[in-house]
């Protein structure tokens, strides 16, 4: 019979199914499906990316709290949207990497045809889409308490979150790949209400001391925080923060190379 197979006495497809490998993009997208569904199904997820946030927002806009002008939800918009990014980007991506490390699923990835960059580029564009969503919710509850920004500073604020996502994505594989899952679940929470608070150092300029602030920015999230602020807080001075900008940059570049160095996957 493999003669006559050879021979072309039958057709081609006769002795099916013929396997083959898929192709790195069709398993690409196949792990990026399974992150993002993991992502949108994880309920202490959704509670950290669009709960907290979107109470945050309504909140903060609302409540007479501090002293930030007439347009509150102007300043708050861009700060919850930092803080968003971060909840997703980085503390809930940590926290989702050490977990799968814990219990063998990246090392089972890691066994597979799909390419090592394949897997973290698979998680990587779960958690720009579910930022995007994130923008999207955020923005859409913003517009409806008052907050007008402009066309110019909406293109410059998407560039900026997704500077940050990729800085911040960095970070959290760096975190969840080199430590133990019960360390990364501590520091990761932990790094949030820190990541949270020097953010928030960069809003009230008027009572905390300029050093102070300057100092915020030479981190991650004032950074993102004071470059998302300037380009869709106020729609009458729209400005990109070339500084803030620098700092993520550079922030981005270290943790990608470090996790390139130190990422385990067990």
């Amino acid at each position: 019979m493999s003669g006559a197979a050879g021979s072309g006495l039958f057709p081609a497809g006769t002795f099916s199914p013929d396997p083959r490998p898929s192709s790195v993009r069709s398993m690409l997208a196949a792990q990026f499906r399974l992150e993002l569904k993991l992502l949108l199904r994880n309920g202490e997820q959704l509670l950290l990316t669009m709960f907290i946030p979107i109470t945050l927002l309504i909140g903060l806009s609302i409540l007479p709290l501090g002293s930030f002008g007439e347009n509150r939800v102007a300043v708050f918009v861009p700060a919850i949207m930092a803080l968003a990014v971060i909840s997703t980007a980085f503390t809930g991506q940590a926290i989702a990497v050490a977990f799968d490390r814990r219990y063998g699923a990246l090392k089972r990835l890691g066994a597979t045809a799909l390419p090592v960059w394949g897997i973290i580029a698979g998680k990587a564009l779960a958690v720009v889409t579910v930022v995007f969503l994130q923008a999207i919710l955020l923005g859409g509850i913003g517009l409806a308490l008052g907050w007008r920004p402009s066309p110019a500073g909406l293109l410059a604020g998407g560039a900026i979150i997704a500077l940050g996502t990729a800085t911040f994505v960095a970070m959290g594989l760096l975190l969840g790949g080199t430590l133990r899952a019960e360390i990364v679940l501590a520091v990761a929470n932990l790094m949030w209400f820190v990541f949270a608070g020097l953010g928030a150092l960069t809003l009230e300029t008027e009572s905390v001391p300029g050093g102070l602030a300057q100092v915020a920015r030479l981190t991650p999230s004032g950074a993102l925080t004071e470059a998302l602020s300037r380009a869709v807080g106020d729609p009458a001075a729209v400005s990109l923060d070339w500084f803030g900008i620098a700092v993520l940059a550079v922030w981005g570049a270290v943790s990608a190379l470090a996790a390139l160095r130190w990422f385990r996957f067990t």
